[in-house]
């Protein structure tokens, strides 16, 4: 299992950074260009939500395999928190809990309903956030 996730963490989390950098240098173009790999998820062939939080759903706390899921959540946070950090936010701690928290409802809305408009509909709502939490 834990080198299911070693994968699975390479493969998403590779995306996200290659959605950011697609979008040039701009550390607010990137908290939302971020999104675009949100879109590629849920469209994937057997897509079953997040293998990080359906694995920890099903695995004890504390376990090894637990343990690697919140490791996962939380360097994806770091990482969102550097380029919010870089983009001028106000509260970077705080965009990047929202931001991630708005990946994760679109990772599992993308089970329930499959609706191809719910990743723009996540990156519209990264827009704002990002807009608001970045004004000068």
């Amino acid at each position: 299992m834990l080198a299911y996730l070693d994968k699975v963490d390479q493969a998403w989390f590779g995306a996200l950074r290659a959605a950011a950098r697609d979008t040039g240098d701009d550390p607010r173009e990137q908290l939302v260009g971020m999104f675009d790999a949100l879109a590629g998820a849920c469209r994937r062939e057997g897509y079953h939500g997040c293998a990080f939080i359906n694995t920890a759903a099903e695995s004890p706390a504390g376990s090894p395999v637990h343990a690697r899921t919140v490791e996962h959540k939380n360097l994806v946070r770091a990482w969102v928190t550097d380029l919010a950090r870089r983009a001028g936010g106000a509260d970077p701690a705080l965009l990047a809990r929202q931001l991630t928290l708005l990946l994760d409802g679109g990772l599992a809305g993308g089970v329930l309903d499959g609706d191809p408009a719910l990743a723009e509909a996540a990156k519209r709502s990264a827009r704002a956030l990002v807009d608001q939490a970045t004004q000068a």
